[in-house]
């Protein structure tokens, strides 16, 4: 793709705005989309002034919402009016999701009446739910028409929805049957019935299901569209591969934040101020500050042994460090296993079973390869307790990282929240009291 920068506007170019068209016609509408939001709002304003009616759309639907905010207080309010208008109700109830109430109430006002409707049913879904994400656009076939028939219907509606590649199928009252795709009902014979072409099976999904559990269904059955029902059944939406992919985009984000020990920004990282990045890190980074205070209590009650044999204390982050990545390592597999609908709380057994077994695969090996050599240089006994601890730690340390996660999702907890700076200190305070056991065990036995 290549790489369009577009320049400050200079005097020359304001005066000659055919010019600077011109350049904006020679950029496409996701490398616009990238670009405006790093000017000053006013030149974003400008050009977007400059562009045609349904590429200003296009380019505004691609802006993230905080950006989208910022534009239409540099807009005109009638620009705004026709510029909302024509927006989807579903990209419109997203902006008005991440506006403040007051700004939300005062865009919806200019809605038309058609509109603001749509918008306010899709508002009155639960937050994250299908229902919040759909859209209530969409053309549906009654199971008793013909291919034929459903063909003209296509072409009689005046306004299309964009999405025309999932064509739901429902009865008189709106049940919903089934899917047809568009290319099968282009396809098929013009007397077929189209309660024929309905795949053998289809997907569904209510209004208050989880958004990340209809975003994860479109993407491991392979749709372009999920129809969205009501509790009785009724065809009232579709969430498109397109929502799917951004709400995805959202939550392995939120996960990848969390899984650092941060909260999620839910806003682009250049259009957050510097409170707002500290404020996301600061509380578990003091959660984490506390928790190592297990550590020192840990050392604190050991004292008198690393007394006895300060060596010890040469290998505690050594150690520690080990643990820790071990823990890390399996809460990252298992996270990443649950989000992607791999394993579940009822796996919890085979999933110890499995990881317990990798734990002491990884001790074995690391210690294998570290008790001999401390051995040889500080003596058989150190030796010994290197490698005897290592292999416990892993052990320990693997299971722990793959537990914490099941737990946290059967208590109703992000697993992400169990993050691997939590785990990596939990494992920190538990590893000493192993590693100081096992030392003081066999040097109190060797004498």
């Amino acid at each position: 793709m290549p790489n369009h920068t577009m320049q400050p506007i200079s005097p020359a170019a304001v005066d000659s705005l055919t010019s600077l068209r011109a350049q904006l016609g020679d950029i496409s509408t996701v490398e616009l989309a990238e670009e405006l939001p790093r000017m000053e709002v006013s030149e974003q304003a400008l050009r977007f002034r400059l562009l045609p009616k349904d590429r200003a759309l296009a380019v505004f639907e691609e802006l993230d919402p905080v950006h989208q905010q910022e534009l239409l207080d540099a807009l005109k309010d009638e620009y705004v009016r026709d510029l909302l208008d024509s927006m989807e109700a579903d990209d419109r109830a997203k902006l008005f999701d991440e506006v403040p109430a007051k700004v939300a109430t005062r865009l919806q006002s200019q809605l038309s009446a058609s509109e603001r409707r749509a918008t306010a049913q899709l508002l009155g879904y639960p937050p994250r739910s299908a229902g919040r994400i759909m859209t209530p656009d969409y053309v549906s076939l009654r199971a008793t028409m013909t291919a034929a028939e459903a063909i003209e219907r296509i072409r009689s509606i005046r306004v299309r929805p964009r999405h025309l590649d999932v064509l739901p199928v429902t009865d008189g009252h709106r049940k919903l049957l089934g899917v047809v795709d568009l290319p099968d009902l282009v396809a098929a014979p013009p007397d077929s019935a189209v309660a024929n072409l309905v795949g053998l099976e289809h997907h569904e999904v209510e209004t208050d299901a989880d958004q990340e559990e209809a975003a994860r269904l479109i993407q491991e059955a392979n749709l372009n569209a999920l129809p969205v029902v009501d509790h009785e059944g009724r065809l009232v939406g579709l969430v498109t591969v397109d929502d799917a992919m951004e709400i995805l985009e959202e939550e392995d984000t939120e996960d990848a934040a969390r899984t650092g020990g941060a909260e999620p920004l839910e806003r682009p990282y250049l259009a957050a101020g510097v409170f707002r990045l500290a404020r996301s890190r600061a509380m578990w980074l003091m959660i984490l500050a506390v928790a190592a205070t297990l550590t020192v209590s840990v050392l604190t009650y050991f004292e008198s042994a690393l007394e006895g044999a300060v060596i010890l204390a040469t290998f505690i982050p050594f150690l520690t460090g080990t643990g820790g990545n071990s823990g890390s390592q399996a809460s990252a597999v298992i996270i990443r296993a649950m989000a992607v609908g791999e394993i579940r709380f009822s796996d919890t057994l085979r999933i110890i079973w499995r990881e317990g077994r990798v734990g002491l695969c990884l001790g074995l090996m690391v210690g294998a390869v570290a008790g001999p050599v401390v051995g040889f240089i500080y003596g058989v006994p150190i030796g010994i307790v290197i490698g005897l601890t290592l292999i416990i730690i892993c052990t320990w340390s693997t299971l722990v990282g793959s537990f914490l996660p099941l737990i946290a999702t059967k208590v109703g907890v992000d697993p992400a929240v169990v993050s691997a700076p939590m785990i990596a200190t939990l494992c920190d305070a538990t590893g000493l009291i192993i590693y100081f056991s096992i030392a003081t065990s066999i040097l109190t036995a060797v004498g």
